[in-house]
C-alpha cells in the first residue's frame, strides 16, 4: 500500500557551521519513515519528507536533539521561537566574547611584564578558569559534539590547544619541581589558551554580525500579500481567508487596496501600481480582460477580479519560494575555515603524538621531558589563533572600508565572488535610470499665455494620470500656482479636458490629439517621433482646437551611469540589461549605452530564468537590482547587488547594497572584493606557511643539527606573532585606494 508522504519545514537550532548542517541533515536522513531530509544553513530550517504512519515530527525532533541540536516542531510558533533562541544566541556570543577579553588582557599582562611576581601562576590560573570554564565553553561542548561523531571542525581544534596548554600550565603550576629538578624552567601558557579562546570568539561575532538574515526579507514579501478578500458572491461582499478561494471566484478590489489574488479584471477599470513586480514607476491602467496581480496596489478606481490563482498559487508566493531556495545554495567564504580544520586537525594531534613517540625511540626515558615539550609545542603552536582570524580579520577592515565607501556588504559570500564574475546584469528602472518619471523638455508650440502654466498646474492636480505628478513637479518647479478650476472632465484612456478663468484647455495622448483634429507641422511629428522612439512619453496641452504645448516625460539616466559601465567593460565584464519596460524604449536606452545584449518586457520569473540560463552557460553572474520584481533573480545570481533607493525586499535579499544608488560604486564594490579575497587568501597562506615551517622546528627538527628545541613559550610567542601578523596583514586595507 502506498504510504501518505507529507513534506514539512521546521526551523533548526544550535547550528554553527556547514559541517553541523550536515550533520543534522544525516541523522534525519537515515531515519525510518523519512524519504528525503535537507537542511538550509542560509535559513536555519530543515526540509523533510516523511510518512507520519511511522514517524511523527517529535520523534524526528528527538532525534535531532540526541545529535547535540534542537528541532522547532511547533508550527503555530515556531518562527518566533526560533528568532528568540537567535537572539539569545547572538547575546550570549557578544557576552562570551567581552567576557573573554576582559580576563585575557591583564593575563597577557602580567605574562609579559610580571611573569616571575609572588604567586603571578596562582593568580594566572585563577584568571584562566573564568575563560575556559564559562566564556570558552562552547568551544568545549561543540568538540566534543564533533568528536562522539568521529568528525572534527575549528571548535575541536580551538578545544584540544587550549586545553594541552592550560594542563600543561597546571601542572606546572601545581608540581614544579618536576621541571626544575631536570633543570629547566617550569612555564605557564595560561595566555596562550585564554587568547586563542578570545580572538576566536571575536571572529565568530563578526561572522554572525556580518551573516545576512533571509527571514526578514521573507517576512517582508509575505506581508504583501492581504490575509482576507472581499468575496463577491450573489451580489454581496463577504470577507473571507484567501486561503479559501478558488479558481473562478469573484473578488470585489477597493481603492487603496492590495490586490489580494492573482485574476483578470471582470469588470470596472483602475490605474494599478505593480512596480514591485514589474519594476517601472508608471501605473498600469486596467480594464475589463486585463491581468492583475497579487501584493500589488490599486489606485483611485474599483473593479472586481475573476481569481486565476490564490494561496501558493500566486505569483508573488512563487517569488518567495524561488528566493528561498536560491539563497540556501550559497557557500559563505567564512567556512573555509572549517573545511580546512577538519583535515588540519587530525593531522596535527597525528603529528604531535608521532613527534612524542619518536622522541622516545630515540633517546629512551633520558629524552622524556624533551619528548613532553616537543609534543605540547607542536599543538601550541598550532593553534589555530592565526587560522581564525584570517577570514574574520580581512572581512571586518572589508567591510568598514566598503561602508566608508557607501557598499553595505551583507553577506559575505560577495567578496568571495564578487572578484570573479564575468557577467553583469542590470535592471533598467531604477538602477541605470533615475526610476521616476520628470518632464525632461517642454515644447512651446506657440508662445504661451499669461495664466497657462498656472491652468495646467491646477488641472493636472486633479488629474489620476500617472505623468500627472511629473507635469505638476515641473511647473512647481518654475513657479506656477493653484487657481480654481471651473469644470474638469476625465477622458479614458485619453487624457482630461477643463476650464479655467474661462478658457477650455485639454491635456493629452496623440489619441486625445487626434480626435481634437489638430495636426501639428511636419518637423515637430519628426521630433516627436524621435523623441517616443528614444523610450520617452508625451503629452499635448492644447485650447479648442489649437495645439500649445507638448511636454516630453522620461526617466532620466542618473549621472554616473555611462563612467561606471565603461570601467566594467575595461575589466571584461560581459554587461546585460533586463527589464519589464517595453522592447522600444529598451532599444533606445541599451543603445545609447551602447549595451548589446538586452531583454524586454521581462517578468521576475523570466528574469530568473534569464539569471540561471547564464550560469548553466558557465557565466559568474551578478544581478543589480533595486525592486521586489528583480529579488527572485537577485536571489539566484552568484552575486546580488541593491540599489538603497530601491526597495526594502531587494535590500533584504542582496548581498551588497549601494547606499546611495550611485553606480559609479560598482566598479569600487568589484575592486573592494578583489582587495579582501586577496588579504583572506594570503592571511590563510601565512597562517599555514607559519604551521609548516613551526611544526617541524617544534617537533625538534632543529635539534640534531644546531641543538636547538623550541620551548612551548617560543611556540606560544611564534602563535602570537603570527595572529598579529595576520591583523596587520588585514588591515593594509585601511588605506588601500579603491
Amino acid at each position: 500500500m502506498a504510504r501518505n508522504i507529507e513534506r514539512k519545514e521546521f526551523p533548526v537550532l544550535e547550528m554553527s557551521c556547514a559541517s553541523c548542517a550536515n550533520h543534522v541533515e544525516q541523522t534525519v536522513r537515515h531515519l525510518e519513515g523519512v524519504g528525503e531530509a535537507s537542511v538550509n544553513f542560509a535559513s536555519n530550517t530543515l526540509s523533510v519528507a516523511f510518512d507520519p504512519g511511522t514517524i511523527t515530527p517529535v520523534q524526528i525532533r528527538d532525534a535531532v536533539r540526541a545529535a547535540g541540536y534542537d528541532l522547532i516542531v511547533d508550527e503555530r510558533n515556531g518562527e518566533q521561537q526560533r528568532e528568540e533562541s537567535e537572539r539569545a544566541r547572538y547575546r550570549r556570543l557578544r557576552r562570551d566574547t567581552v567576557g573573554a577579553w576582559a580576563f585575557s588582557l591583564p593575563l597577557m599582562l602580567i605574562s609579559m611584564a610580571f611573569m616571575h611576581m609572588p604567586y603571578g601562576n596562582w593568580i594566572m590560573l585563577a584568571l584562566s578558569l573564568p575563560v575556559l570554564g564559562v566564556f570558552g565553553r562552547m568551544f568545549f561542548v561543540g568538540g566534543w559534539k564533533q568528536a562522539r561523531h568521529g568528525q572534527a571542525n575549528m571548535d575541536t581544534l580551538v578545544a584540544l590547544s587550549t586545553s594541552i596548554a592550560f594542563l600543561f600550565s597546571l601542572f606546572n603550576t601545581v608540581y614544579p619541581r618536576f621541571w626544575t629538578e631536570r633543570g629547566l624552567e617550569p612555564h605557564v601558557y595560561y595566555e596562550a589558551s585564554c587568547m586563542i579562546i578570545a580572538f576566536v570568539l571575536l571572529g565568530k561575532l563578526l561572522e554572525e554580525r556580518a551573516k545576512g538574515s533571509t527571514s526578514s526579507a521573507i517576512k517582508k514579501l509575505m506581508g504583501l500579500q492581504p490575509s482576507t478578500a472581499r468575496l463577491l458572491a450573489g451580489g454581496i461582499e463577504r470577507d473571507v481567508p484567501i486561503a479559501t478561494l478558488r479558481a473562478g471566484d469573484l473578488v470585489s478590489v477597493r481603492p487603496g487596496e492590495r490586490i489580494p489574488v492573482d485574476g483578470t479584471v471582470e469588470s470596472g477599470e483602475s490605474f494599478v501600481d505593480e512596480s514591485m513586480i514589474t519594476g517601472e514607476p508608471l501605473p498600469v491602467d486596467k480594464k475589463p480582460g486585463d491581468r492583475a496581480v497579487a501584493g500589488t496596489i490599486n489606485g483611485r478606481g474599483s473593479f472586481v477580479l475573476r481569481t486565476t490563482g490564490a494561496g501558493a498559487d500566486t505569483l508573488l508566493v512563487r517569488i518567495i519560494r524561488m528566493v528561498q531556495q536560491a539563497q540556501g545554495s550559497k557557500a559563505p567564504v567564512q567556512r573555509i575555515a572549517d573545511r580546512i580544520a577538519s583535515v588540519f586537525v587530525p593531522t596535527v594531534i597525528g603529528l604531535s603524538a608521532l613527534t612524542f613517540v619518536l622522541w622516545l625511540v630515540i633517546g629512551g626515558e633520558a629524552y622524556f621531558s624533551h619528548a613532553l615539550l616537543s609534543a605540547v609545542s607542536v599543538l601550541v603552536i598550532a593553534c589555530p589563533c592565526a587560522l581564525g582570524l584570517a577570514t574574520p580579520t580581512a572581512l571586518m577592515v572589508g567591510i568598514g572600508r566598503g561602508a566608508e565607501n557607501q557598499i553595505l556588504i551583507k553577506d559575505a559570500a560577495a567578496l568571495e565572488q564578487m572578484c570573479r564574475i564575468d557577467t553583469m546584469v542590470l535592471d533598467k528602472t531604477g538602477t541605470l535610470t533615475e526610476g521616476r518619471p520628470s518632464v525632461t523638455e517642454w515644447i512651446d508650440v506657440v508662445p504661451p499665455s499669461d495664466g497657462l502654466y498656472d491652468a495646467v498646474y491646477s488641472a493636472e492636480m486633479k488629474s489620476e494620470h500617472p505623468l500627472a505628478s511629473a507635469v505638476t513637479a515641473y511647473l512647481a518647479g518654475r513657479g506656477a500656482r493653484h487657481r480654481e478650476v471651473d469644470s474638469f472632465e476625465s477622458l479614458t484612456g485619453r487624457g482630461i479636458a477643463f476650464r479655467c478663468d474661462g478658457a477650455s484647455y485639454w491635456i493629452g495622448s496623440r489619441a486625445l490629439l487626434e480626435t481634437r483634429d489638430v495636426r501639428p507641422s511636419v518637423e515637430l511629428l519628426a521630433r516627436i517621433d524621435r523623441l517616443e522612439q528614444e523610450g520617452a512619453g508625451t503629452v499635448f496641452v492644447g485650447q479648442d482646437d489649437r495645439l500649445l504645448s507638448v511636454v516630453v516625460v522620461s526617466d532620466p539616466l542618473k549621472e554616473t551611469t555611462r563612467e561606471a559601465l565603461e570601467q566594467l567593460r575595461r575589466r571584461h565584464i560581459r554587461l546585460v540589461m533586463l527589464t519589464g519596460d517595453n522592447r522600444r524604449a529598451a532599444a533606445a536606452l541599451a543603445g545609447r549605452l551602447d549595451i548589446d545584449d538586452f531583454r524586454a518586457e521581462m517578468m521576475p520569473d523570466d528574469k530568473e530564468q534569464y539569471v540561471r540560463r547564464l550560469q548553466a552557460e558557465g557565466r559568474r553572474v551578478a544581478m543589480t537590482g533595486d525592486g521586489i520584481n528583480d529579488s527572485q533573480a537577485l536571489a539566484r545570481a552568484d552575486v546580488s547587488i541593491a540599489m538603497g533607493r530601491g526597495t526594502d525586499v531587494a535590500m533584504d535579499v542582496a548581498m551588497i547594497t549601494l547606499m546611495n544608488s550611485d553606480l559609479s560604486l560598482l566598479p569600487k564594490a568589484y575592486a573592494l572584493s578583489r582587495s579582501t579575497v586577496r588579504l583572506i587568501r594570503e592571511n590563510l597562506f601565512w597562517a599555514f606557511v607559519y604551521n609548516l615551517i613551526g611544526i617541524p622546528i617544534a617537533a625538534g627538527a632543529l635539534y640534531p643539527l644546531c641543538g636547538l628545541l623550541l620551548s612551548p613559550m617560543l611556540a606560544g610567542a611564534a602563535m602570537a606573532f603570527s595572529s598579529v601578523s595576520v591583523v596587520a596583514n588585514s588591515l593594509r586595507l585601511k588605506w588601500k585606494k579603491l
